[in-house]
């Protein structure tokens, strides 16, 4: 099993319109835009986890 604080680089493509949503977003949360994806990633992994949806239903 992978360590936890060992990190993996990921080179992502977006578009510039999710990359500003994004930035924005991540500005609201006082976040940089990385760790506003992480945190992003990590939610919609836990809800997978909780019920096998990726979306929750209140969404």
């Amino acid at each position: 099993m992978a360590d936890e604080k060992t990190k993996k680089q990921v080179p992502l493509r977006i578009s510039a319109s999710l990359w500003n949503d994004l930035s924005q977003w991540a500005e609201d949360d006082f976040r940089s835009i990385n760790g506003q994806i992480e945190y992003l990633l990590t939610e919609c992994v836990k809800q997978h986890k909780k019920n096998g949806r990726t979306v929750p239903d209140d969404l």
